[in-house]
């Protein structure tokens, strides 16, 4: 028999796989984005999610985190959770059956609109539209991989969705997620304070952000520009769009010729 979740306002009580504390910082709520970890470091979290707007925003109920450790599913006394390759080879891989067990719990009470990724580095390159698209979501589950990888019977049973952080190779997945949820759920509402600055920032529009100025109007013999300081509104977006496509062709030309296609078809 299914035990029905509980609640009471925003907070739930939802059953689970492994023990809570009798008192949280921040309770289990009710539609809430959450992102939920598996890792064999679960102290590594929330890291520097917990600071400045991120942290801020995860004390007040804007977004949630949990993380289970993996080696709390590992088989046997030592709890192991991983093996030599198949065939032969270097390192180890994590086990399928530990993973299964940690997916499982993890994807508990979990909705439609909840993917599951594993950060590889043969996944898609994390980008600000899939920020966007998983900021839409109700909540994001992440496997921080180890050693040689995971066992790609789990990645197929589960149809898991691989994304990278880059085309480079870490110790393991930790950095990736933590990078992968600070670029989501400073997209979430409320998180910023000011929506603007997530709509003016770089790839919002197709193209990198135009450069920034502040105090002191002269420094070190270098002045703001003068546009910024007209108080022209309509000139200053213009120099603005200009400097974004000037740097954005400069810098990165793949981006500025998708920027263009877009352009064409619009």
């Amino acid at each position: 028999m299914t035990t029905p979740n509980k609640s009471h306002g925003r907070k739930a009580i939802r059953p689970s796989f492994k023990p809570r504390e009798l008192i949280t910082p921040t309770p289990d709520l009710v539609g809430v984005w959450k992102a939920n970890i598996m890792t064999l470091f679960p102290t590594a979290f929330p890291g520097v999610l917990g600071e400045s707007l991120t942290g801020k925003a995860l004390q007040e109920g804007l977004w949630q985190l949990e993380t289970f450790d993996l080696r709390q599913f590992g088989v046997g006394k030592h709890r192991n959770v991983d093996d030599t390759p198949a065939g032969g080879g270097a390192g180890m891989v994590l086990r399928a059956d530990v993973l299964g067990q940690a997916i499982d719990a993890a994807m508990t009470n979990t909705t439609d609109k909840w993917p599951l990724i594993y950060l590889s580095p043969r996944g898609q390159r994390m980008d600000q539209a899939l920020m966007q698209k998983l900021a839409g979501s109700d909540g994001v589950t992440l496997l921080c991989g180890r050693f040689e990888g995971v066992d790609e019977r789990v990645l197929e049973h589960y149809q898991i969705i691989e994304v990278s952080l880059g085309d480079f190779v870490m110790t393991g997945g930790e950095i990736a997620a933590q990078a992968l949820i600070d670029g989501t759920v400073r997209l979430l509402p409320g998180v910023l304070g000011n929506q603007a600055s997530a709509e003016d920032e770089s790839f919002s529009s197709g193209l990198l952000e135009h450069p920034q100025y502040t105090r002191p109007a002269t420094w070190n013999g270098r002045d703001i520009p003068d546009v910024l300081m007209s108080g022209h509104h309509g000139k200053i977006a213009q120099w603005r769009q200009m400097m974004s496509e000037t740097i954005t062709q400069d810098r990165r030309p793949d981006l500025w010729q998708a920027y263009k296609e877009k352009q064409n078809q619009d």
